[in-house]
């Protein structure tokens, strides 16, 4: 309880809000099966259920404590890679290797728990690209070489290393202020814009959405919903950013913004992805929304994104709260 009440008003609000729309989702959908039994709500359901469970274990691992927060990352980290690594082709001699990039997993979240940004941010981008062929290498194979380098690395990036800026959001601090915590709002807004901003894009092209933005990749992506989602989550953050962050509410905006842009460009990359490997869903983990991957794509993008945003303006800016690691 102390680490509860020890987290900003705002935060609290926000968790306590993020529950009390859980309920009116699970009542609505109580009310449309009474109402209309003829149609089948079972998919509606189904999702509504698993944003139960996956509200739940992330919100219980924000407000808990940063050390459960931290091992949260680590397990999803986890989790979306060996579900990435189970959907592209490997060579049979590379599951040797498999484990060297499992391991990355827990190394990079240890350099987030030790608050250590300069292994952090070059770790897997340059030791484990480096480290990785060579063990390819070593094992004599060259056939199909570059390919399986390639896939491997752009996994590790994208499933551990983009994830887990979102982790080291709760290392930060405010330099004026080093007893203050903001980190767990910085995330709670990051995780909160970024799924509304995939909801808001869905609203937007189903109500107004005409022209398809890229159809061969995903055919119900349109100009309207791309564009109304992105203005939405935009205003969104101008609103609740200040609350749950550092930010003023122009600066909030400019998060927004990033966020409803590459929240769209991380949905369709890893849509490309699973078009290019025959895969509607990249698996079947989390009932009515398919695997990990297909509940973080964008988070892949935004969380990286969001992250050195804030701390570019924050640390090299000389105007307002100045946020740095311990």
């Amino acid at each position: 309880m102390s680490w509860w009440t020890s987290l900003e008003s705002p935060v609290r609000v926000t968790v306590l809000a993020i529950l009390a729309a859980l309920v009116v989702a699970s009542i609505a959908v109580r009310i449309l099966k009474l109402t209309r039994p003829n149609k089948d709500w079972t998919e509606i359901a189904l999702r509504t259920r698993t944003w139960w469970i996956i509200a739940g274990i992330f919100l219980f691992a924000i407000v808990a404590h940063r050390t459960v927060s931290i091992l949260f990352f680590a397990l999803v980290s986890f989790l979306a890679l060996r579900e990435y690594l189970g959907l592209v082709p490997q060579r049979e001699a590379d599951r040797r290797v498999l484990i060297w990039a499992y391991l990355a997993v827990p190394l990079q979240l240890l350099w987030v728990y030790l608050e250590w940004y300069g292994m952090f941010i070059i770790f897997i981008p340059v030791y484990m690209f480096l480290l990785l062929p060579l063990r390819m290498v070593s094992i004599g194979q060259t056939e199909g070489f570059i390919r399986a380098a390639g896939t491997l690395h752009w996994g590790l990036m994208l499933m551990v290393y983009s994830l887990s800026h979102a982790a080291f959001l709760l290392s930060l601090r405010l330099r004026d202020d080093p007893e203050r915590f903001p980190g767990p709002g910085m995330v709670l807004l990051l995780v909160l814009l970024t799924e509304l901003n995939d909801i808001f894009q869905f609203l937007w092209g189903k109500s107004l959405g005409r022209r398809k933005i890229v159809p061969t990749v995903s055919p119900g992506k349109t100009w309207a919903g791309f564009l109304g989602g992105v203005a939405t989550t935009t205003a969104l953050a101008a609103l609740i950013g200040p609350a749950l962050s550092p930010m003023n509410t122009w600066q909030a905006a400019g998060a927004g913004f990033l966020v409803g842009v590459s929240g769209f460009i991380g949905d369709i990359c890893i849509s490309a992805m699973k078009r290019d490997l025959g895969v509607k869903d990249s698996g079947t983990l989390l009932p009515g929304h398919g695997g990990i991957l297909d509940r973080i794509d964008s988070l892949t993008y935004t969380a990286p994104l969001f992250f050195h945003y804030l701390y570019w303006m924050f640390l090299f800016h000389s105007y307002g709260a100045k946020l740095a690691p311990v």
